[in-house]
């Protein structure tokens, strides 16, 4: 197979160009073409008035050795990747000793799956409810419901991600290619087979439900166990190893291997592993706003005349500027074509996020525009002392909404001119349960309201019309990531706890659902080769 790049085709070409492309790249007549696939297509939108269509290509040809001698000084023709995915070790018979993963996102889902690929059986604890049920108190929520501290954005099957757009894509460094993988077990279970080559993939968070439960029928039958509604309260630790955790009911489970992926928001387990000694420390994290605009605006833009082109969708962007007070602000979780969503997980508290479905057909782009910190500055002391600086502005947040989890919301025009709002205007909010006209900088440090203010114009210089009168702001945004880092070796074990693998995102280790995920595989991987040591051969 070949690996053919920087193939570049016009953005309405037809189908049989890209057969065409390759046979002019390879000089060679449609005989010598067996087949071909598409690794990833990306749009080169520099020339707004001819945006064009990037390819990678792996190509199976009848004479690959020749080929490669005759084209060997050509950069965009070398041997393909070997992507295929090879277990590190398998059972070949059930162990007695199954591990436990805790939490069912994305790091969660993958290590659970790799576990039950693996032949080892695992016991996968989820403090919130299956994806469907949660789906129903969620969105009863948003629509102005009771709020369930433990069933929510934050918890419940899928994860945070599940409430998202579904991005599909990080700038890890993965040699191993293990983000084929998760793509490939994600199409599998009936994503979009796109996903495995668009140069940003999204699901969706109505697919995205489907997919997960797919992904769940598949490791129960392969021996997984699920435990929903089943909040691990207590660690077990004896020696310096873990023995067994214990549930909020009362449940006692004996294990030796406990996979950690609780996500960055269960501030509960960070205490209760703080109190029991498990090693960790602060980490940077960011705080600030949603902004919305028209996403008619956004794609004009981005791609002038040809906006709304269906090879295209919704225009995304990605935004940072250096302010003269040595902050960094930065657009993260651009949502094109979606909305702003209700994000809390505890009683009293305010947090925002952004979801795109999959069609990315929603009025409004969204965006969060947030604020470099960093514990040494912001936030010392413990390392939960992150947790106790999110909370303190989420609760400002609530209270500036009307106690009732609306949120504070703004006018980017009043904000530039430290006025509150006292109406919206061309852009409405869409967040829900509602959104209070008022004043985001209260819910804000003095530092991060300075720098953001300083940023919107300097966007705007980037792309014209983001510090629009009308633009909306949406307060506030505390969740880009872990405060605190979990720490762990080589081996992904923790630093001073045998048996105990830290995951994902809650850890301190991923970003997002791509990265989480692989990191998931990465963590099951060194589960799998303690477990199975001298037991079972790589395959």
């Amino acid at each position: 197979m070949l690996r053919l790049t920087d193939i570049k085709l016009p953005l309405d070409h037809p189908e049989d160009a890209i057969r065409a492309a390759i046979l002019k790249k390879l000089g060679i007549g449609p005989a010598g073409l067996r087949g071909y696939t598409i690794a990833k297509r990306s749009p080169d939108a520099r020339k707004r008035h001819a945006i064009s269509l990037v390819y990678s290509l792996d190509v199976e040809v009848a004479d690959e050795a020749n080929l490669l001698r005759r084209l060997a000084r050509d950069p965009h023709v070398r041997p393909a990747p070997d992507t295929t995915y090879r277990f590190v070790a398998r059972a070949g018979q059930p162990l007695p000793n199954r591990p436990v993963v805790i939490g069912s996102g994305p790091c969660g889902l993958f290590a659970a799956l790799i576990l039950a690929q693996a032949g080892l059986r695992p016991i996968i604890l989820e403090r919130g409810k299956a994806a469907r049920e949660r789906t129903v108190d969620t969105f009863g929520f948003w629509r102005g419901g009771a709020f369930d501290p433990e069933s929510n954005v934050q918890f419940g099957e899928g994860g945070a991600g599940t409430f998202s757009d579904g991005k599909l894509f990080s700038q890890i460094k993965d040699r191993r290619h293990l983000g084929r993988k998760v793509l490939g077990e994600f199409v599998r279970a009936g994503a979009p087979e796109e996903i495995a080559y668009v140069s940003k993939p999204h699901i969706g968070t109505y697919r995205l439900v489907k997919v997960v439960e797919n992904m769940r029928a598949g490791i129960e039958a392969l021996g997984g166990e699920y435990h929903f509604r089943s909040r691990v309260d207590d660690l077990h630790i004896e020696n310096g190893r873990v023995t067994g955790v214990s549930l909020a009911d009362g449940e006692g489970i004996a294990c030796d291997h406990v996979v950690l992926a609780v996500g960055h928001s269960a501030r509960d387990t960070f205490r209760m592993l703080f109190e029991r000694g498990v090693h960790m420390e602060p980490k940077p994290f960011s705080i600030g706003v949603r902004i919305e605009h028209p996403q008619a605006l956004i794609d004009r833009c981005r791609f002038g005349p040809q906006a709304g082109h269906p090879r295209l969708g919704a225009a995304d962007y990605s935004l940072v500027h250096h302010c003269d007070n040595g902050r960094s602000v930065y657009s993260f979780c651009m949502c094109p074509g979606g909305t702003v969503v209700a994000s809390s997980s505890e009683v009293g508290g305010v947090v925002t996020n952004g979801m795109s479905q999959y069609s990315r057909n929603e009025h409004n782009a969204n965006s969060a525009i947030v604020v470099g910190i960093t514990p040494e500055q912001d936030y010392p002391g413990s390392p939960l002392a992150g947790i106790d600086f999110q909370r303190y502005w989420e609760q400002r947040a609530f209270e500036a909404g009307g106690s009732d989890y609306r949120a504070p919301g703004q006018r980017v025009g009043d904000f530039l001119a430290g006025r509150p709002s006292t109406a919206f205007g061309s852009v409405l909010p869409s967040y829900t349960p509602g959104v209070r006209p008022g004043d985001v900088g209260r819910c804000l440090p003095e530092f991060a309201r300075d720098a953001i203010r300083e940023a919107l114009p300097a966007f705007d210089r980037q792309i014209r019309g983001f510090a629009m009168e009308d633009a909306l702001l949406t307060a506030v945004e505390t969740r880009t990531s872990s405060p605190l880092r979990i720490t762990r070796n080589d081996a992904c074990e923790s630093l001073n706890v045998r048996g105990l693998y830290p995951a994902g995102e809650g850890a301190g280790y991923a970003g997002g659902i791509l990265s989480s995920a692989v990191d998931g595989i990465q963590v099951a991987e060194a589960v799998s080769l303690s477990l199975l040591g001298g037991f079972a051969a790589a395959g």
